[in-house]
């Protein structure tokens, strides 16, 4: 008894038509925009500042000893999180929280556009740009 029967019309017009709509599908997506990158809405009480983790939980925050919460969260810039262990050594620039006890909170590393941005607690203290410096 043959439970398989791949000799059926209908069997047959579907596998032309799947390879058919996949070859026609290739072209449109070759020709990929440039892609833009995305610009976050950050929370009003966000301040920027050059991160670099020294060890978890143990960080600098422009150049000044700090710590990262219980619970921190590190986004890169395609909003996916980061281990901290990820980008130990690393001076990255970031807009970040602090949570109640005054340690950073959350954490979102910045892209070239999102740099250029000022953020409300800049305007209200008068800072006005932050330049990115990799690590040596």
């Amino acid at each position: 008894m043959n439970r398989c029967n791949t000799s059926h019309p209908l069997l047959a017009a579907l596998i032309i038509f799947g390879v058919y709509a996949n070859l026609h599908a290739l072209p449109a997506s070759a020709q990929a925009e440039e892609a833009k990158p995305n610009i976050r809405n950050f929370p009003k009480t966000a301040f920027r500042g050059q991160l670099q983790v020294t060890g978890t939980p143990n960080a600098l925050m422009d150049g000044k000893a700090d710590r990262l919460s219980p619970g921190s969260t590190i986004r890169d810039i395609n909003n996916m999180l980061v281990l901290p262990g990820a980008v130990t050594g690393t001076k990255l620039m970031v807009n970040y929280t602090r949570e109640n006890t005054g340690m950073v909170h959350q954490v979102w590393i910045l892209n070239p556009e999102e740099i250029k941005q000022r953020l409300p607690s800049q305007i209200n203290t008068g800072v006005t740009s932050y330049y990115f410096h990799s690590a040596p």
